[in-house]
């Protein structure tokens, strides 16, 4: 039975007010977040969910703030032993341009993500401004785009489940670890958003939504789902993880 061990790769950060990940919360609170790609380590397929930053601001007050270093795409991987050549395939979780900026350097990848975000990265609505598609026209142009039409095992022991609450195409990674079933949030969430704080929990709310949401109500309902089926909860953008302890 496949397992695999979850490497948080920090290949940049986003500086901004809390609110931005907690739904309704946190206003006027200074937060840094780490941008992950995650290699997930097996004996099959070298594989990558998301590829973070292309150009990551690296500066010594940032890695003071988030308590770990930050890295270029490149760097990242030469902590697990690859190079970006080595990489048989990305799962994104969706194409905003901080999960797919070093997609064209995974020559030799195939890329899966749900149809859902190749229209929208192609036509945005204006609120939509984090959608680049400079950044996936090569991989396009090269036929590695493999799309994502319903929920599945992808490989051995990674399934993907279509979790539309951050953004139309979310997709969430479960994936089987020696110490259960891990889940890479296809939302961009911290941990106070799976697990609220007791004036959050007084209100009758089990989850908060993502800051930036597509429908809070069924964003809170696609969060309850997510928890319920994972024994670890990997929030997308959780700070804790910055410090790069492999998971699993």
């Amino acid at each position: 039975m496949a397992t695999y061990r979850i490497h948080p790769l920090v290949i940049g950060t986003k500086r901004f007010d809390k609110s931005m990940m907690t739904y309704q919360y946190g206003y006027g609170t200074p937060y840094i977040i780490p941008v992950y790609a995650w290699y997930l380590e097996g004996e099959g397929p070298r594989i990558l969910v998301d590829t973070g930053e292309m150009s990551p601001i690296i500066s010594e007050d940032r890695e003071e703030e988030l308590g770990a270093g930050i890295h270029t795409f490149e760097q990242g991987l030469k902590q697990v032993g690859l190079v970006p050549e080595d990489i048989d395939a990305v799962i994104h979780t969706h194409l905003h341009n901080d999960h797919c900026e070093n997609d064209f350097k995974c020559v030799n990848a195939e890329i899966f993500v749900r149809p859902e975000e190749l229209e929208r990265i192609h036509d945005p609505h204006p609120l939509d401004y984090r959608y680049l598609e400079d950044y996936i026209l090569d991989v396009e142009e090269n036929g590695q785009i493999r799309t994502i039409e319903k929920d599945l095992e992808l490989f051995p022991g990674i399934n993907v489940m279509h979790t539309p609450a951050h953004t139309e195409g979310g997709l969430s990674i479960f994936v089987r670890t020696a110490r259960g079933i891990a889940v890479i949030t296809g939302f961009c969430v911290i941990d106070e958003n799976l697990s609220p704080p007791k004036e959050i929990q007084a209100m009758e709310m089990e989850v908060i939504p993502p800051g930036t949401v597509i429908n809070p109500r069924q964003a809170y309902d696609i969060m309850l789902r997510v928890k319920e089926r994972a024994d670890i909860l990997l929030p997308l953008h959780e700070p804790r993880f910055a410090v790069g302890e492999a998971i699993g």
